[in-house]
């Protein structure tokens, strides 16, 4: 297979700009999604509606959660696949991971939309921001099965070599919802629950657009019944792999939960809307990183199927060094002009002149952020899911959580801030110790397969 070959044998520095470049546009697009909802809310409604999304921000991390524990866990194992030639495991990974998407997201929905007020409340709502939240998470509730197959579905299509398909899926649904949401928010008038429903369109009309790629498109996964035949090796390899990716998402989800609750005990709704606005601004600027994390992730997989260990130590140190640029450069822009970043998302003063010193307080060690992401997904890539566990659990559960709680009783509000550039510091230093000792262990692999 010609993608094969060249992931095997070809310049790793341009494939890592060739399988990275597509993700990041596609991700930056992506992430529009939420960043246009707050925009337009934000503009349109007033910062109280901001601070209602904000909160039904825990749930959203749970839809992509799912899409990522799938995503993940399957694109690995395909990758892996590939790189021994092995389609059949392949093509039988990728459907069992739409299975499992079916079944994973009905189990979640049913009982959000039975107990939503009292999830609402439980994520830090007030009587005055619950209105907006419940309107808004009503109709995203719907999308949810579409949301998280759009996630698991890109990562398939990326993980058997086709970057700039899997960037179309983003792009498709991005762009929709871009033109979709003033539709509904300004034209129709229907405020949050517009920007909901112009979401979940745009996310049908993606897992459309996945579909017929499967179906007519140059993919490996073919649509028949014999893809669907479940088989729990491949299930139980799916969840296990991808288990940190969900861990992860579904700890960020709690410790939203937890900043919300910080926050309304220190703050108020305002600051819940600017907490907001720092997601929003995070989300855009660490896409760069994420999407060179993805190509990454590919590449390393596919190498490290095949034996083929001193390209996994070289593409390893090429992403270290371009995330971090990457994560400097972001830096710099958001803990340089902060004014202008919340000025986006809204026009109030009140909000904009209290929420510049915040948003740098987050954002001081940004620039640690491409080893973090990158050695995170080293692990996941080689299918050690163990040491990829560790990491993410120590970053939010053992760095993050603790810090939230404990900072306050000393800095108040400021406390809550300052947790979020300690865990990064924190997860760094730990990141950095298990990728050297992996890395002491591929280079005796390397050894043994040269004599």
């Amino acid at each position: 297979m010609e993608e094969r070959e060249l992931i095997l044998n070809g310049s790793l520095r341009k494939l890592l700009f060739k399988f990275s470049l597509p993700a990041t546009i596609g991700l930056i697009v992506s992430a529009l999604y939420n960043v246009v909802d707050t925009l337009y809310v934000g503009h349109g409604v007033g910062p109280l509606a901001i601070a209602g999304l904000a909160i039904v921000l825990p749930f959203q991390i749970l839809m992509f959660a799912v899409g990522m524990m799938i995503g993940v866990g399957s694109g690995s194992i395909i990758s892996r696949s590939l790189g021994r030639n092995d389609r059949h495991k392949a093509i039988l990974t990728a459907g069992n991971g739409i299975i499992l998407n079916f079944l994973i997201s009905i189990i979640f929905m049913v009982p959000c939309f039975l107990f939503m007020d009292k999830i609402l409340i439980f994520f830090g709502a007030s009587k005055d921001v619950i209105v907006y939240s419940r309107d808004y998470m009503s109709v995203i509730l719907l999308g949810f099965m579409f949301q998280s197959f759009d996630i698991a579905g890109n990562n398939i299509i990326r993980a058997e070599g086709k970057p700039k398909a899997s960037m179309y899926v983003l792009i498709l649904g991005a762009v929709l919802n871009i033109i979709l949401d003033p539709i509904f928010i300004f034209v129709f008038k229907m405020g949050v629950r517009g920007a909901a429903i112009a979401t979940v369109i745009s996310q049908i009309f993606s897992t459309l657009y996945i579909l017929l790629y499967f179906m007519f498109g140059k993919s490996v996964f073919k649509l028949n019944l014999k893809m669907f035949k479940l088989n729990y090796q491949v299930i139980k390899e799916i969840l296990k792999i991808g288990f940190p990716s969900f861990l992860m998402s579904i700890v960020d989800s709690v410790i939203f939960i937890f900043f919300n609750r910080a926050i309304m005990k220190y703050g108020n709704d305002m600051y819940i809307a600017i907490m907001g606005i720092s997601i929003r601004v995070m989300d855009i600027t660490i896409m760069p990183i994420i999407g060179i994390t993805q190509g990454f992730s590919t590449i390393t997989g596919f190498n490290y199927g095949a034996k083929k260990y001193a390209r996994v130590r070289f593409i390893l140190k090429e992403s270290f060094i371009w995330t971090t640029v990457i994560s400097a450069l972001s830096f710099l822009l958001v803990f340089g002009f902060p004014k202008l970043m919340l000025g986006i998302f809204s026009s109030s003063q009140d909000l904009i002149s209290i929420g510049i010193v915040p948003l740098r307080i987050t954002t001081v060690f940004f620039i640690t952020l491409g080893i973090q992401f990158i050695g995170g997904s080293f692990f996941q890539a080689i299918g050690k899911a163990v040491p990829a566990l560790i990491l993410n659990i120590a970053r939010q559960v053992v760095f993050l959580i603790p810090g939230i709680i404990i900072l306050p009783l000393f800095f108040k509000l400021n406390g809550v801030w300052f947790s979020l550039p300690l865990s990064d510091f924190l997860s760094t230093v730990l990141t950095s110790f298990f990728v050297l000792y992996e890395l002491k262990l591929i280079k005796k692999l390397q050894l043994k397969e040269n004599t």
